[in-house]
């Protein structure tokens, strides 16, 4: 398998962790590119038409993305304990947390393309400012039940993920104040060998 890949995107670690704990790593090649909103790689839009990463190419040759998706492809390759619970309620409530936690990325990478990409000139405040409430709205709402979150399914990665590209983008943010039952679930949860080396430097 072919993945396309860019390495401070939270979307493809979340990729590249459940790869790591389903035993799938060595099966995938990466490959590196920089798609931004304003460019699209031929490579990579060859293959994935939005220009997006992750995307994932399998081994019978066929496309698959974005995240969501290419987690629940590689998912059904191995023979463990699945990532995504197979019934409900389990299934529906990995899937509601890894929206919460790709909801909270959606808004972080718009507020991040007005702050580093659009010209000072043109930003819109109101936007920036509705963006960043929707971050801390979902921050709020993950406090509110880290206490009994689960470590060790696809709404877990996907959580530590978002959780990651705070501290990496908006460290100023300072996410961790006021949420401690968060900030130690996170810890917790960056133990895992699967974390390691799979965030931006």
């Amino acid at each position: 398998m072919k993945l396309y890949f860019s390495p401070t995107s939270p979307y493809v670690r979340k990729v590249i962790i459940l790869a790591r704990e389903t035993g799938l790593e060595p099966r995938i090649e990466r490959v590196a590119v920089q798609p931004s909103p304003v460019s699209r790689p031929a490579d990579l839009a060859a293959d994935a038409p939005l220009g997006k990463v992750p995307a994932l190419v399998t081994e019978d040759g066929a496309a698959c993305y974005d995240s969501r998706v290419i987690c629940q492809y590689l998912d059904t390759l191995h023979d463990g304990t699945p990532l995504i619970p197979a019934a409900a309620p389990a299934r529906f409530d990995a899937l509601r947390r890894e929206a919460m936690a790709d909801g909270l990325l959606d808004a972080a990478l718009l507020a991040r393309y007005e702050i580093a990409l659009r010209p000072e000139a043109l930003r819109w405040e109101a936007w920036l400012s509705g963006q960043m409430a929707k971050i801390t709205g979902v921050l709020d709402a993950m406090e509110a039940e880290a206490a009994t979150a689960p470590q060790d399914d696809l709404g877990a990665i996907a959580w530590f993920c978002a959780l990651g590209y705070l501290d990496f983008r908006f460290a100023d943010m300072g996410w961790r104040t006021g949420r401690p039952t968060l900030a130690a679930w996170c810890a917790l949860f960056a133990e895992r060998p699967s974390v390691a080396g799979t965030g931006p430097d």
